[in-house]
């Protein structure tokens, strides 16, 4: 079986998920371009059904398995988005959900997670020893499992959103992506490299776990101890073993965030686009106010906005305190 998606994949992906998620749209953020200097463009999977892109790979993979398969019921771990994800698609489908979460998962995701009637799990250990007991269940009652990024048809599904881009913006120069498993931009990297090799990729991840970022300085992958960063939804340890070799080939640049820029990033999104962005997602807008991305003035760069789901009270202490660091 082959460990990448293709573009015939990703195209049938656009097909299989058609009726049954958003094509998001891409806005313009003129307010916010004279701070980052460059023509920007907002990709809000924060609207997406479930408030985050990963409903676009679980579910691919789920409607791509025959029916036996998951008859018994699917099975993953999650920082939270994959896992809201997957319980979408497992109610669509009729089928058991289980999800093993992290100990630190904002109680917004545990939450919605519950409310698309999955079974909960919490576990205190990182992402390797969270599988390791996802596996564990799973052979034990023969679940299903899907793999939150290593897994191909979930990266194929997560690619669509680089045909939406290039179908809404034909002439974008740049793609700023967040990094964390690697399904993302595994996917969306694929998409764009193999339509319009132009387009300049760009990972970005936050400074706490640059796990991408040393294993390209390395040439191989590369763990390093977890660390509490703000943008939870990126706290991965080590590159995923698949992701990696695609990143490898169609990403053109790692950059590093730091937590405060990331946060500059989130509260620019909320004063001057009107969107809500979780810290994972705001990273892309960050990079660009830190100056840690090279643009031109006339340059279209996209940034994609992974998720929303974070609690409103813990997003306006992030901001309060952002305001209060200002005077």
């Amino acid at each position: 079986m082959r460990n990448y998606p293709t573009m015939q994949d990703i195209r049938e992906a656009q097909k299989r998920l058609a009726p049954h998620i958003r094509h998001t749209p891409l806005l313009r953020a003129e307010k916010i371009e004279e701070a980052v200097g460059c023509q920007l463009y907002l990709k809000p999977e924060t609207l997406q059904i479930t408030g985050a892109f990963k409903i676009r790979g679980a579910l691919n993979k789920a409607l791509s398995l025959p029916r036996k398969e998951i008859a018994n019921g699917i099975i993953a771990s999650s920082s939270g988005n994959h896992a809201q994800g997957l319980s979408y698609a497992a109610r669509m489908l009729g089928v058991k959900v289980i999800l093993v979460l992290p100990v630190t998962t904002p109680k917004i995701k545990i939450a919605n997670t519950k409310a698309l009637g999955a079974e909960v799990i919490l576990f205190d250990g990182d992402t390797a020893a969270r599988w390791k007991r996802v596996y564990e269940i799973a052979e034990e009652n023969k679940y299903a499992t899907i793999h939150g990024f290593e897994d191909p048809m979930v990266m194929a599904g997560q690619g669509t959103i680089g045909c939406e881009i290039l179908e809404d913006l034909e002439d974008v120069d740049t793609v700023i992506i967040p990094v964390g498993g690697g399904g993302l931009i595994s996917g969306i990297a694929t998409a764009i490299k193999e339509t319009k090799p132009s387009v300049r990729v760009i990972g970005a991840e936050p400074a706490l776990t640059p796990k991408y970022f040393h294993s390209r300085i390395n040439k191989e992958r590369t763990s390093f101890p977890l660390k509490e960063t703000i943008a939870d939804g990126l706290r991965i340890s080590v590159p995923g073993r698949n992701p990696y070799p695609i990143i490898e080939t169609y990403v053109d640049e790692i950059i590093l965030v730091n937590d405060e820029h990331i946060i500059a990033g989130m509260r620019t999104l909320a004063k001057d686009a009107k969107l809500i962005a979780e810290p994972a997602a705001s990273i892309g807008v960050g990079a660009l106010l830190a100056g840690s991305i090279k643009v031109k003035p006339d340059e279209k760069v996209c940034a994609v906005l992974t998720g929303g789901n974070w609690d409103l009270c813990d997003l306006a202490e992030i901001y309060k305190g952002a305001e209060s660091k200002e005077r």
